[in-house]
């Protein structure tokens, strides 16, 4: 069938007020050379750069060297369908071309062939050049629309990829500074122990060794790490309020009157009351534990007699790691006991002075126990 062509067969240069960022290149594949100047003219007219090719082989070369924004091809060149293989080839490679099939209407294969390569238009032959334009600029539009689509959706990526970063970094800073400020607030809370311990005869170690133990049975209990955590910091503050006893209370030698021990049990009351009523989780347990920590299980203990489970959990906790270390260390008044006597002695206060299912927790973490006592074993008197 003879090719009829619709427009004066004339070819006009680019538009060349259009700018170079708006410059499209179009290929055109058309084996009727009548037909593919003529195409190529009308693309020419609307502003575009347009290069031809009249077999697969010289396509298949140009799209090699150069991008196209546009090719243009109809589908039925040869027999055996090389120019349907190449339309699919620049589909199945995702290049970034506008596929635009020129097709006979008589010719449906051609349609169901270019709609299943994702072509942007079609074009009918006899070409027009009025249909030529619309299609090819509406094509372009579709196409415009797509990279904006693309280019939104990288920004978007970017910005959510830069603001991700940004979190990651500022929640490491404030990681870093929560935990510049957890040190400072341990060492505050270890110096203070440390004045309250001055004014009584227990010495320097007992701290660090009663706050391991404390974590160690908080863990063993089930506690998870940060509260054990918190514990183990804030353990070493139970005797604080000794601060508040008079020094011929705190320093008298020999046992005392049952006016100079209540006076001395007030330093429990005196600790919560230094303690308590501040904004910090961590302050707020050490007033706890300063509160309880010589209640006893059967509720013989002071400074309110709570007995069992009303005895605050880590109050029963500490209670237990600072009566193991007591009798484990040498004191002015007394020996280190071994630790098998400690035990024995602290059995004799099951279900009494201490709770019996934390006392077993206790011995079983005894490897971890004895493990501290040895790092943080009192130095020998010289």
């Amino acid at each position: 069938m003879e090719t009829r062509i619709a427009h004066p067969d004339r070819e006009r240069e680019p538009d060349r007020s259009k700018s170079a960022r708006e410059a499209v290149f179009v290929l055109v594949v058309e084996p009727d050379a009548g037909l593919r100047a003529q195409v190529q003219a009308l693309v020419a007219e609307e502003g575009h750069h347009c290069e031809t090719a009249g077999t697969p082989e010289q396509a298949a070369t140009l799209l090699q060297l150069q991008r196209y924004d546009v090719v243009m091809s109809r589908l039925d060149g040869n027999p055996d369908g090389v120019l349907s293989d190449l339309a699919r080839d620049l589909v199945e490679n995702r290049k970034d071309s506008i596929l635009i099939v020129m097709t006979d209407r008589e010719e449906p294969r051609e349609v169901r062939l270019g709609l299943e390569l994702g072509a942007f238009g079609f074009l009918s032959r006899p070409i027009n050049a009025h249909e030529l334009a619309f299609v090819l600029r509406n094509a372009l539009r579709q196409r415009r629309l797509q990279q904006e689509g693309r280019a939104f959706s990288h920004r978007m990526q970017q910005e959510v990829m830069r603001q991700t970063k940004e979190l990651l970094n500022t929640i490491q800073r404030l990681e870093r500074t929560e935990m510049r400020i957890r040190r400072s607030q341990e060492e505050t809370i270890y110096r203070l122990a440390r004045a309250a311990e001055y004014r009584d005869s227990e010495t320097g170690l007992h701290l660090q060794r009663m706050s391991q133990y404390s974590a160690i049975l908080a863990r063993k209990s089930g506690l998870d790490l940060e509260r054990a955590e918190l514990v183990r910091i804030a353990s070493p503050m139970h005797d604080i309020g000794k601060i508040g006893i008079a020094d011929t209370i705190l320093y008298k030698n020999g046992k005392h009157s049952p006016e100079e021990f209540e006076e001395m049990k007030q330093h429990a009351r005196i600790g919560n009351e230094i303690l308590t009523g501040s904004h910090s989780e961590l302050l707020d347990l050490a007033a706890l534990i300063a509160w309880t920590h010589h209640e006893k299980f059967d509720g013989s203990g002071y400074p309110r007699g709570l007995a069992g489970p009303a005895i605050p959990f880590e109050g029963r906790v500490v209670t237990i790691a600072d009566v193991f270390d007591a009798l484990t260390s040498k004191r002015v008044y007394k020996p280190a006991f071994p630790v098998e006597e400690a035990m024995r002695m602290m059995n004799e206060g099951r279900a009494k002075h201490f709770d019996p299912g934390l006392l077993d927790l206790f011995w079983d973490a005894m490897d971890q126990v004895l493990d501290v006592r040895e790092r943080f074993k009192d130095p020998e008197p010289h």
